[in-house]
C-alpha cells in the first residue's frame, strides 16, 4: 500500500515499505518510478527474500509523487532531502542505499552530505562519464545534452528530434502516466558535481555498477576508483535500460551488502 510523506516545500512523496530486516533505501532513475525501476524488475523480491527491508520512493516529478513544474524544485540537494524525509517518515535511521542513474547521482549527494546515515552505497547506471563527459557517447552528464533532452520532452512532434539520446528519453517519457512537463523541469534542475578529491574523502564502501553497452555512462571503473573505498562491476551485454534487472547486478549487490 502506497504511503506518503511531505517534503519541506510541501511536495507529497509516495513510497513503499516492504519486508523485514536491515533496511535498504532505493532511489530510481529519471522518468521511471519505484515500481518500474525496482518492483517490476524483481528487486523487491530479491532484497526481501534475502532478509532486507525495502524502502522505495517515487522521486518528485515521478510516479505517484507530486509533480512541480519549476526547475528550481529539482536540485539534487532538494531531491536528496526528499530521501531523508521518506526515511524519517518510515522511522529508518542508518540504512543501506542504492540508486540507479539519476538515483545514483542523488545517492552520491546523500553519501557526501550525510555519510553517517548510509552504511554502504550502490551507485548504478552512473560511470566514467560523471568525471569525463567524453567517456561515453551519450553522456547525460553533459549540460548541453541534458538541455537537449529537456527540449525534446516538450516538442509536439517527436519525429523532429534529431539527437538519438534525446529521442530515446522522449520515447521513455511518452509511456502512460508520465508527465513530460514535470520531467523536463526535473532535467533542467541543478546538479551536484563532486570532484575526485571530494569523492575520495568518502569513508563508506561504494559499489559502482554499469552495463557493458551503456553509452550514457561509460565503464564503472573510473568512477569507482575515485571513491575512497569503491569497487566496480560491469554487467555483460547490457545497456542503460536492460542492466536494471540483470542477475549479475543483483548478485553483485547481495554480495556487497553481506560483506
Amino acid at each position: 500500500m502506497t504511503q506518503f510523506a511531505t517534503a519541506k516545500d510541501g511536495v507529497k512523496l509516495a513510497y513503499d515499505v516492504v519486508g523485514e530486516g536491515t533496511p535498504v533505501m532505493l532511489v530510481h532513475g529519471f522518468a521511471s518510478d519505484r515500481k518500474q525501476n525496482w518492483k517490476t524488475p524483481g528487486w523487491y523480491d530479491t532484497l526481501t527474500g534475502a532478509g532486507y527491508k525495502v524502502i522505495a520512493l517515487d522521486n518528485r516529478g515521478h510516479g505517484e509523487s507530486d509533480k512541480p513544474y519549476d526547475p528550481a524544485s529539482y536540485s539534487h540537494e532538494i531531491m536528496a532531502d526528499d530521501v531523508l524525509t521518506v526515511l524519517a517518515a518510515a522511522g529508518i535511521g542508518e540504512t543501506l542505499l542504492m540508486g540507479y542513474s539519476m538515483g545514483g547521482y542523488i545517492s552520491m549527494s546523500l553519501l557526501l552530505r550525510h555519510p553517517e546515515r548510509f552504511t554502504k552505497v550502490v551507485i548504478a547506471g552512473v560511470g566514467a562519464s560523471y568525471l569525463d563527459i567524453n567517456a561515453a557517447e551519450g553522456a547525460v552528464a553533459d549540460p548541453q545534452r541534458r538541455s537537449a533532452v529537456a527540449d525534446a520532452l516538450l516538442v509536439d512532434d517527436p519525429s523532429t528530434i534529431t539527437n538519438k539520446t534525446a529521442r530515446d528519453f522522449r520515447a521513455f517519457a511518452d509511456q502512460a502516466g508520465k508527465d513530460r512537463r514535470a520531467l523536463a523541469a526535473c532535467m533542467r534542475g541543478s546538479r551536484d558535481v563532486f570532484s575526485r578529491a571530494q569523492l575520495a574523502q568518502s569513508e563508506r564502501p561504494v559499489l559502482v555498477v554499469c552495463g557493458e553497452k551503456d553509452v550514457l555512462t561509460g565503464p564503472p571503473g573510473p568512477l569507482a576508483a575515485a571513491f575512497g573505498h569503491g569497487r566496480a562491476v560491469t554487467v555483460p551485454h547490457r545497456d542503460h535500460m536492460t542492466a536494471v534487472g540483470d542477475k549479475v547486478y543483483k548478485a553483485a549487490v547481495l554480495e556487497f551488502f553481506k560483506e
